[in-house]
């Protein structure tokens, strides 16, 4: 079982890049897909970022072209590099291996915090 490990959140101005890291315990590229989730105290988990194990990505309209999901294999590292960021795209980010159905494997992280404010 592979534990991730989220960090750098931290408080940005509107406008302003945050890279985000997650380093797994074990092999990262074994996972069918990888992604970053966003969670808000209004919202569910939702899935910002996704990374196939054929390197196909995948964003919804909210944050594509402004995030971008990498991945660092031999150091078993899922990136998150977030420009143009709003206000809402404050919250908790967590990252999660997914299974073929696109359902993230638990358990999760602890997450990392962005907070998105002038």
């Amino acid at each position: 079982q592979v534990q991730l490990v989220e960090s750098g959140g931290g408080l940005v101005p509107p406008g302003g890049s945050l890279r985000l890291s997650c380093v797994g315990s074990g092999d990262i590229a074994g996972f069918f897909a990888i992604g970053w989730y966003r969670q808000t105290p209004r919202n569910r988990r939702e899935l910002v970022a996704r990374l196939f194990g054929n390197r196909r990505v995948y964003y919804p309209d909210a944050v594509k072209g402004r995030f971008t999901i990498s991945r660092d294999d031999a150091k078993n590292t899922l990136f998150l590099q977030m420009r143009s960021l709003k206000v809402e795209d404050s919250g908790v980010y967590y990252c999660a291996g997914q299974n073929m159905l696109g359902a993230p494997i638990p358990p999760w992280g602890q997450g990392t915090q962005v907070i998105v404010s002038s």
